[in-house]
């Protein structure tokens, strides 16, 4: 499994997403929301699909969200999701994540929209979350421990802060339990990392952390329309991202390079993704 420690994990991530380049793209290309999407056809935009997402989560524990609840949001992003979960049920967010270059942008759509009254945008590691035990009836977390340097402590640090009778939710592209790690370590350059969780790891770990009815939804079908759609939106406008300065030329070609070996892994059942939902 991924050996990094926990510090230079999250400072390898931070640098990630704090590039120029990075954001550009993600800003660009995916918008709001830096996550897979559901689809419900293959054209359909990144941003349309990645915010079914969001919905479908919040389906599953929509019983513990409305005013007065509180969900951790873990390696937040942008906050597409944190504003889907306030704006739709009233519930209070606090949006942990590591990239300033993100949580000014976040904070910034939170303004726009009117919901900073709502969602608390703090920077800082999913390694040791700010939060006593028990504090938060929900713990989301979507595409988000790929970057810990040790999954298993990431995922009790989200069951620590939980409160009885809360729930876990949590999205992450994985490597399918078959899947040698090794064919995957070209996908994974583009994120820094050298190899993913798998579905059966992430099962066990919350078993083991004392975690009841859990369950994965699996929705692998839907990597292939997403990565289909990020790969033909580079190779079709990357030209226009590099001449509005979204992106430099150096980083486009890296893009039009690697995004087609997820695809690849996607077609070839390589990877895994769904929804993960377990209770307190």
């Amino acid at each position: 499994m991924y050996d990094e420690t926990p510090a230079h994990a999250a400072d390898t991530a931070r640098a990630y997403y704090d590039s120029a380049d990075v954001d550009g793209f993600y800003r660009s290309v995916w918008g709001e929301d830096i996550h897979t999407g559901i689809y419900e056809h293959p054209d359909e935009p990144v941003a349309r699909a990645t915010r079914r997402t969001d919905a479908e989560v919040a389906a599953r524990v929509a019983d513990l969200l409305g005013p007065g609840r509180t969900v951790l949001d873990l390696g937040s992003g942008y906050g597409g999701a944190a504003r889907h979960l306030a704006a739709t049920y009233g519930c209070r967010v606090v949006a942990l994540n590591i990239s300033e270059v993100q949580n000014r942008r976040h904070r910034e759509l939170n303004a726009l929209q009117g919901l900073d009254g709502l969602i608390d945008v703090v920077a800082g590691s999913f390694n040791e979350v700010p939060a006593p035990d028990g504090r938060f009836d929900v713990v989301w977390t979507q595409e988000a421990l790929v970057h810990a340097g040790d999954r298993a402590h990431m995922l009790a640090e989200a069951v620590r802060v939980l409160a009885p009778g809360g729930a876990l939710v949590l999205t992450d592209v994985m490597a399918a339990d078959d899947t040698h790690q090794e064919a995957l370590r070209p996908v994974c350059e583009r994120l820094h990392v050298t190899d993913l969780a798998t579905p059966d790891f992430v099962r066990t770990q919350l078993t083991r952390l004392g975690l009841e009815r859990v369950g994965f939804e699996d929705l692998s079908e839907h990597l292939i329309p997403h990565y289909a759609r990020l790969t033909a939106e580079v190779r079709d406008h990357g030209d226009e991202l590099t001449t509005t300065d979204a992106i430099g030329e150096e980083y486009l070609a890296r893009l039009r390079a690697n995004l087609p070996l997820w695809l690849d892994a996607c077609e070839n059942g390589l990877l895994a993704w769904g929804i993960f939902h377990a209770r307190r």
